[in-house]
């Protein structure tokens, strides 16, 4: 092993690997390796100009256990960064410390490089490169050692029940309603920057921690230590960027459906709402308002005056956002040029077809810098230009027909290798040409992200969830870990995505009580697809027509009078909490704070908040306890040390303990801190 320091850097030769250890921020260090002769110099999410921090870098000789029962003298480096320290050992094994404690260690079974007296034949290394066949990646089979104790969070968006995801297995890989975005926070105190946008997986195993890019130039990741997840995120979001100021004309509440067909039926939903007394802030037109997908224009026939449209609901103070998804059909007038230019997807094998809803498409390929611009200048035309001020960009992962990210291939290289940076992409498509344009802060909504999302005015929604409690359940903890990965802007579909009934009071009751969190959650957005589905067709065009999800409406007065009731009083709770949610939205911009937090956020120092995900602070100042099984009444609350106010009733409590609180339908408990 050689090792040399290069400006504050300490870099590592062994066995044909590269290795470079550097400061990255405060308390931080970027950790990067290869098989190639030289790095890439890609940032990938670490794109926040930081300030140079001093580094201390020592070199000396240390004790090495031979096996024989001899001891001789190898060298090893040692990188400071303020409270991080890293040693790497003579074989290129890392260990890192925080205030001259273990945090964490990198996997190391071999007779050679032996950190301990364990498992010295087993043969296992701490990085393990293989050749791709036929391409210049490798596979990259990272290891760490299992902090027992330890408790992970974090890492995106997966829909499962666990939140703590010590002991889980996590495809990094964007599907329909799940979103990698690797960023762990680790109760050990230290956060992790899987900077890498391979597709992959990692396990948080008992017995040790295994990340895995299926192809890679080189190994990329960043580490942070500090005391507590705020200071954690505040470090993370200092060097992967944090999300503007939220507008405050859209705090409140946005209205949506699948689907409103026609021009008129969008104006008619937002006159009730001002005839109700209930200021909508955004209106949302959902797809196939288009004539074929990849056109991205309003079909005429069904949305004749888009810019009057627009304007009548200008005057009633509603924004409008419209649906753009990135699959182009080969019958629409945009497929010929864009695939005769390189612009879509391509396929390693077979014809060219990625998605196939309603139509025989191929997705755009947005790492393409002419892509960005052409499907910018078609949708600026067609919808920006009319006065369109935001984008639903849905389907954003992309939802492919097959996940085979083998056969895919973008203009950067293999799907396998950047696929997991495909939403963050499309965003740029539509955030950095509005961001130019100054017309206001750009908020866009989208089904997905990667690290350092935030950066780009993406509001994240959960995806297609069932309408189910179970469903309800994972969404809690989903928003959770969104915000720990460092995206504070997150917002589910009210009630769940799909629906066989909305006249069943089951479904109804689950209505509400979504409805209910969403209230204490960063954006109130009701949405959904609600049967029974109207058979009655619009059209006859062969993509499906009006027999392609011509569902139920979905406004607040649509489930009859007394849900109508909870929900404009709840409106109203929201509407009243205006001040403090443009507080905790302020927040976000400046350090980074998640609006939606865990319990162990605000008190990480209460072991038991680190154990519970079915409660939540919604900032600093609500504890939200949501209630998640049907015909469920009263529950059980954790309130940690201190004055505890039940907004309900106005009764006080001593915190430190559980207390039992009733929840009628009309109610969510939710506990002020006083």
């Amino acid at each position: 092993m050689r090792f040399e320091n290069d400006h504050g850097a300490l870099v590592c030769r062994h066995q044909g690997e590269l290795l470079r250890i550097e400061a990255w921020g405060a308390d931080s260090l970027r950790v990067r390796a290869t098989m190639d002769y030289a790095f890439t110099g890609k940032e990938w999410a670490l794109t926040e100009k930081v300030n140079e921090c001093e580094t201390k870098i020592t070199v000396k000789e240390v004790d090495h256990w031979v096996g024989d029962g001899t001891i001789d003298k190898r060298e090893q480096a040692t990188i400071v960064n303020g409270r991080i320290k890293a040693v790497v050992n003579f074989a290129g094994v890392i260990t890192f410390y925080k205030d001259e404690k273990k945090i964490l260690q990198e996997y190391f079974r071999n007779y050679e490089g032996t950190i301990s007296r364990e498992s010295r034949c087993l043969k296992l290394v701490n990085r393990e490169w293989k050749g791709v066949i036929g391409g210049s990646e490798f596979s990259l089979n990272l290891k760490f050692e299992s902090n027992r104790d330890e408790k992970i969070f974090g890492m995106g968006q997966y829909q499962q029940a666990c939140m703590d995801l010590k002991g889980c297995v996590l495809e990094l890989a964007q599907r329909n309603s799940q979103i990698s975005v690797p960023f762990a926070v680790s109760s050990m105190g230290y956060g992790f920057l899987w900077n890498n946008p391979a597709v992959g997986r990692v396990t948080f195993g008992k017995n040790y921690y295994e990340w895995v890019a299926q192809a890679a130039r080189e190994m990329d990741y960043w580490i942070t230590a500090a005391d507590t997840p705020k200071q954690i995120l505040e470090n993370y979001t200092a060097v992967t960027g944090r999300a503007q100021m939220f507008p405050e004309d859209l705090m409140g509440l946005w209205q949506c459906k699948l689907r409103y067909r026609t021009q008129e039926e969008v104006l008619q939903v937002a006159r009730q709402y001002q005839k109700e007394g209930i200021k909508i802030d955004q209106i949302v037109i959902d797809f196939f308002h288009w004539t074929l997908q990849g056109d991205w224009k309003f079909d005429g026939k069904y949305w004749p005056d888009p810019k009057a449209m627009v304007d009548e609901l200008h005057q009633m103070g509603i924004k409008v956002i419209v649906s753009v998804w990135p699959s182009v059909d080969r019958k629409s007038e945009n497929f010929e040029p864009m695939m005769e230019k390189g612009l879509l997807i391509r396929t390693e094998r077979g014809a060219a077809q990625t998605y196939d809803y309603q139509g025989d498409c191929v997705e755009i390929d947005p790492f393409h810098p002419e892509t960005r611009k052409y499907v910018w200048e078609v949708c600026k035309k067609n919808y920006y230009d009319y006065g369109i001020d935001a984008f639903w960009l849905d389907n954003s992962e992309p939802d492919y027909g097959v996940y085979d990210f083998e056969n895919y291939r973008y203009c950067d290289g293999p799907a396998l290798t950047v696929s997991n940076m495909y939403p963050q992409m499309y965003s740029r498509i539509f955030f950095d040409e509005m961001n130019r344009a100054g017309r206001g802060t750009v908020v866009n909504l989208l089904r997905c992200a990667w690290a350092g999302s935030q950066k780009y005015g993406n509001v994240i929604w959960s995806g297609d969830v069932p309408s189910t409690f179970e469903a309800f359940a994972d969404q809690i903890q989903c928003g959770l870990n969104m915000g720990l990965a460092g995206i504070p802007w997150w917002t589910t579909d009210i009630g769940g995505f799909m629906t066989d009934d909305v006249n069943d009071e089951d479904f109804r009751e689950l209505l509400i009580r979504w409805y209910q969190f969403a209230v204490y959650s960063p954006v109130l957005r009701m949405h959904g697809d609600r049967g029974p589905y109207n058979i009655q067709p619009l059209d006859d065009r062969d993509w499906g027509g009006g027999y392609l999800h011509t569902g139920q409406p979905n406004e607040l007065w649509s489930y009859g009078k007394d849900n109508y009731a909870i929900m404009r009083n709840y409106y109203d709770i929201r509407i009243g909490m205006h001040d403090y949610i443009r507080r905790l939205y302020e927040e976000a911009h400046v350090n980074g704070s998640p609006l939606l937090r865990a319990m162990f956020y605000e008190f990480p120092e209460d072991a038991k908040c680190w154990e519970i995900q079915d409660q939540y602070m919604f900032g600093d100042k609500y504890l939200a306890a949501p209630i998640l099984h049907l015909h469920e009444f009263a529950r059980d609350v954790y309130l940690p040390a201190g004055c505890w106010k039940l907004t309900s009733t106005g009764e006080t409590y001593e915190g430190g303990c559980v207390v039992r609180v009733d929840a009628p339908i009309t109610y969510m408990p939710v506990f002020e801190k006083v």
